[in-house]
């Protein structure tokens, strides 16, 4: 019988029988945003993840439903225009993923993001720090060595995000 160890704020500590894990509160799911220009670009993003101590590169993504009841896709196109400034024509869910299922109850849609449109700087909101980063596709692979070899760790959500590329 699933019982409730501790609750904060945004995370609800759980056990049932011999499992724990970790639930969101107040969320109803998490995306993330492949997300391709025209002219072939992939958009990317990077920033400062307290649980990690470093910086992460990812692909634009974030919760459902934080603020009140919001569908998936509408969470996607708001956090691909606050994370990375782009609007787009259209959105197609791809698949749903659970990252880290040993830890988290998360489940996490990722959208294939077509007809993008500049409209905003990007950049999160004054406490994310979040920098956005423009990689022409068949340079993403020395891109993403780049990083990593100063030192940024990459999101599990960008390799599944970019298996899709091609497909």
């Amino acid at each position: 019988m699933k019982q409730t160890l501790f609750e904060a704020k945004y995370l609800r500590l759980v056990r049932d029988g011999r499992w724990e894990w970790v639930e969101r509160v107040n969320s109803t799911g998490i995306v993330v945003v492949l997300a391709v220009t025209d002219d072939g670009r992939a958009v990317l993003v990077e920033q400062h993840r307290a649980a990690v101590g470093r910086r992460v590169l990812d692909l634009p993504a974030g919760l459902a439903g934080d603020e009140g009841e919001e569908a998936l896709e509408a969470a996607a196109a708001r956090e691909l225009h606050e994370e990375a400034g782009y609007e787009a024509a259209v959105f197609e869910r791809i698949v749903d993923v659970a990252p880290s299922p040993g830890l988290s109850a998360e489940v996490t849609t990722l959208f294939r993001a077509r007809g993008l449109r500049k409209t905003g700087p990007g950049g999160g909101d004054a406490s994310e720090g979040i920098a956005v980063h423009e990689v022409p596709v068949a340079e993403l692979d020395a891109f993403i060595a780049g990083r990593l070899a100063k030192g940024v760790l990459a999101d599990a959500k960008l390799y599944a995000g970019l298996y899709f590329l091609e497909r």
